[in-house]
């Protein structure tokens, strides 16, 4: 008899891959054999694209000719720019997102094709036009125009700017920079996983990035920064403690604590802290950053749990002026370059992926006319 079948895969190799790797006992995190701590506030989010979906970190050409992809890539076809304010004034940040890529994917030049050049050039021009997407969707909901991109700033400078409508501070470019680094990829988690099991088929990249933003969308995977953020909006500053020792009490979960696979400290959350520490001083208020030590701390103390990548992402976001509901958005902006790079090496060494599953309903059933039933 076949072994039981274990519950959400946990544990189960679904695929090879040279993108990324964990080591959940020691708390590492590795992108093509870099260690994120190496890459983090060295590698900017561009160098980081390319070594994912190209394998190498690039040369000072290889790196320029790849910003002027970026940069000719992100202009938005003509279908989206007809349907994003009614699709902002109907649909929340993911599903518009949803919406939007998938209408990115029909006026692509490449669409039809799942050749490696066709793939790489939508692969720039995905992670190209995410960021952009976001903010046109932002500016279409609360009626504003979206600031132009200068072109001499990065991915992480423009998006501060279009979402804000001001030009950023350049330590805050370099933040969310790193930031962006930071989650650019994280071996077989779900979404990149619905993304791979799209892309076996055959099926286009557009329709696979689709699929890995659908799951995303769900609040399993995506949405736990966000929920940090509104619990600590939701609680008194003098009453972190307590609170949290009620909420854990009553049996509820605190968001940003914990990872099924990370066994100490998520090597991301380390970087994510220091930052929110040097935001939350610079800002001249650091209330949320001090309160989500407070928390931290208790959180440690009763369940003996980490904080997660979302943790302090939730106010890293904040202090950089993004809105709360855009924080999962913020997440595929980063996290695309992984996807399109997993989407990629799919395609290069295929397989369908069809796993097999344990029945376990009624046997013997005999068919009886709807009379007698």
């Amino acid at each position: 008899m076949a072994d039981k079948p274990t519950k959400g895969l946990a544990d189960v190799v679904a695929a090879s891959t040279a993108l990324s790797d964990i080591d959940g006992k020691a708390g590492r995190l590795f992108y093509r054999g870099y260690d994120i701590h190496d890459l983090a506030g060295r590698a900017t989010f561009e160098e980081t694209a390319y070594l994912l979906q190209r394998g190498k970190l690039p040369t000072r050409q290889e790196l320029a000719d790849y910003n002027t992809e970026l940069h000719d890539g992100r202009e938005l076809g003509a279908l989206v720019a007809q349907n994003v304010e009614e699709i902002a004034e109907k649909q929340k940040p993911m599903e518009a997102l949803r919406s939007l890529v998938s209408l990115a994917g029909a006026d692509d030049p490449d669409k039809d094709s799942i050749a490696p050049e066709a793939n790489l050039r939508k692969a720039a021009r995905l992670v190209a036009q995410q960021p952009v997407l976001v903010a046109r969707y932002h500016h279409a909901r609360t009626g504003s125009a979206v600031p132009d991109p200068d072109p001499e700033l990065s991915i992480a400078g423009n998006f501060l700017l279009q979402i804000t409508g001001r030009r950023p501070p350049r330590r805050h470019i370099e933040i969310f920079d790193e930031c962006l680094v930071l989650h650019a990829d994280h071996t077989m988690n779900a979404s990149t996983f619905a993304a791979r099991v799209c892309a076996a088929t055959l099926s286009d990249m557009h329709s696979a990035i689709v699929a890995a933003i659908g799951t995303l969308k769900g609040p399993l995977h995506g949405g736990a920064n966000e929920q940090v953020m509104k619990t600590l909006e939701s609680i008194e500053p003098g009453k972190v403690a307590q609170t949290v020792r009620d909420k854990l009490a009553a049996g509820e979960k605190i968001m940003g604590f914990g990872h099924r696979v990370y066994k100490t400290e998520d090597p991301r959350a380390t970087h994510l802290r220091k930052m929110s520490a040097e935001l939350a001083e610079a800002s001249g208020d650091d209330t949320y950053y001090r309160m989500s030590k407070e928390m931290e701390e208790v959180v440690f103390e009763a369940k003996d749990l980490y904080p997660n990548v979302d943790f302090y992402a939730a106010t890293v976001y904040h202090y950089l002026g993004i809105p709360t509901d855009l924080f999962t958005a913020v997440f595929s902006v980063s996290r695309m370059s992984g996807w399109t790079a997993h989407v990629i090496e799919q395609h290069a060494d295929n397989r369908l992926i069809r796993p097999d599953s344990e029945y376990i309903g009624e046997r013997d059933q005999k068919w009886k006319p709807i009379d007698e039933r």
